[in-house]
């Protein structure tokens, strides 16, 4: 699985094959996170670092705009019940 990509890991990075695996296993499930979990996981993140939900939402509104397969845009509405259901 993903044999040229670990290839070419190995050839232009210090990793060994087995490192390479882990990284690969690791970006993989960063995104295969869905995106119900992603505004989940951010809100928490968010407000940890104590910002208030205004400021929460609008990030997390920009942030799903990066992701490798953005989702349709959301309403603030929508993401909000993510959260709280």
């Amino acid at each position: 699985m993903h044999d040229e990509l670990l290839d070419h890991l190995t050839r232009s990075t210090p990793l060994s094959r087995g490192e390479a695996l882990r990284v690969v296993q690791d970006v993989l499930a960063y995104f295969d996170e869905t995106t119900q979990d992603f505004v989940r996981r951010r809100h928490r993140e968010l407000q940890g670092q104590g910002l208030v939900n205004t400021e929460i939402f609008e990030r997390i509104e920009a942030d799903l705009k990066y992701r490798a397969v953005a989702p349709p845009e959301l309403t603030l509405r929508q993401l909000r019940r993510m959260v709280y259901g």
